[in-house]
């Protein structure tokens, strides 16, 4: 028997591009992390201390392809987002600290996240970087009460593709393959809370827990409009994205940047990294790349932070909603893109400021994994419940972080 002809006005793909194009959500979701707070994050860190904290990235790979994994199934199969599941099967208040904790660590990074755009577009148009931030604020909050953000977001990720000449100026200015695995696993730690507090920071940039709430809220939404369920194959996809651009971002910086002070470091000294690849291209396409990087990534962060407070509180919700039907949720996004713009307009360095917003995420990242961990283990919450592989990254992710903050707090403290 003949196979079945393509209906009429559709068109014949390969299978292998049908494949690629599956990977698509997964590439965004690892795109939508990486954005300026892990790129800055990622370089003080690598000027800091050199390759030594370069296993924390290697660490973070089976963590990230078990939770990218988990927090999407938990909202395709249950249509819920994570503060909504929370709320029916837990109650308010469990539904109330968690968004809590959702919102204190959003609005720190979409604070330090428009610094950042906003200083990359000073540094194109020699202006200062007061003259963007209303501009880009006002950009985001169009694009997410008027417009199709997916559609949008996805035209400006090719505007975040510069970033990736990391990893061409890491191959450039590493040493050694046999010398970068040797200070790769073979690390000399550090002896001061400022070594744990990167370890805090890189996990936070890694692991974000706005990535880890848009996940299940915006599978809730595919699935609502019937979109095929996630393959492991999209978590493996963000992860590796994800990966290799912050490794590659601290090889270079470790390569290539030697500060006294690197968390006072400025935009334009961290564009140095890319300088022995490009030469003085370095800046510009630096600059380009954090604001493509920001400009996906910041609705992403003010639409989960948005989706935490209306699920906890039982309004409706939800982008693909009209803004008269969904009231409460559209306030909170105007909200927040006024406070943000407001606290822009303060002198703060942008590179100091995304830096302790990761160290921020990474110390209250636990708690969001144990809500996780508990939801995809409650049969009457979710159909699948979790491997035992899966189980225990999730838990060992979270341990460990609780570990390593109970010793920076002792360490401070002694």
């Amino acid at each position: 028997m003949p196979p079945p002809r393509p209906a009429p006005g559709s068109p014949h793909r390969a299978p292998w591009v049908s494949k690629l194009l599956r990977l698509g959500p997964g590439i965004v979701t690892g795109a939508a992390d990486v954005d300026p707070a892990l790129v800055l994050t990622a370089t003080v860190v690598g000027a800091a201390y050199r390759f030594s904290l370069l296993w924390v990235v290697i660490l973070c790979v089976p963590f990230l392809v078990t939770v990218f994994a988990v927090s999407a199934r938990l909202g395709y199969q249950t249509r819920q987002g994570l503060v909504d599941l929370l709320r029916t099967n837990y109650g308010r208040g469990v539904a109330l600290a968690c968004a809590g904790l959702v919102v204190v660590i959003n609005m720190a990074q979409i604070i330090a996240d428009l610094m950042a755009v906003s200083d990359a577009l000073s540094i194109i148009t020699t202006q200062h970087r007061a003259f963007f931030v209303g501009v880009t604020a006002f950009s985001i909050w169009y694009i997410l009460i008027f417009r199709d953000y997916r559609k949008i977001t996805k035209a400006l990720l090719w505007l975040s593709l510069p970033l990736f000449i990391y990893v061409a100026a890491a191959v450039y200015s590493a040493p050694s393959p046999h010398s970068l695995m040797l200070k790769t696993f073979m690390p000399r730690m550090g002896k001061d809370p400022a070594y744990i507090e990167a370890v805090v920071g890189l996990f936070g940039s890694l692991l974000t827990p706005y990535v880890l709430v848009w996940q299940t809220s915006s599978r809730r939404e595919h699935a609502v409009i019937g979109e095929e369920h996630p393959t492991d194959a999209e978590s493996h996809m963000g992860t590796f994205v994800v990966s290799i651009l912050s490794f590659s971002v601290m090889v270079a910086a470790a390569s290539v940047l030697h500060l006294a002070h690197p968390v006072d470091m400025t935009t334009r000294e961290a564009a140095e990294a890319l300088q022995p690849v490009v030469g003085r291209l370095g800046q510009d396409l630096f600059a380009v790349g954090i604001i493509g990087a920001g400009l996906v990534a910041l609705p992403v962060l003010v639409a989960s932070m948005c989706y935490s407070v209306s699920e906890a509180m039982a309004w409706k919700s939800g982008l693909s909603e009209h803004p008269w039907e969904a009231k409460g949720f559209y306030v909170l996004i105007s909200a927040s893109m006024f406070i943000a713009t407001a606290v822009n307009f303060f002198r703060i360095n942008p590179v100091t400021a995304l830096y302790w917003s990761m160290i921020l995420a990474g110390a209250l990242t636990p708690p969001i994994l144990i809500f996780i961990l508990v939801l995809s283990n409650d049969r009457r919450v979710i159909r699948v419940t979790n491997t035992k592989g899966q189980n225990f990254w999730i838990g060992a992710c979270a341990g460990g972080l609780i570990a390593v903050e109970l010793a920076w707090l002792w360490w401070s403290i002694v």
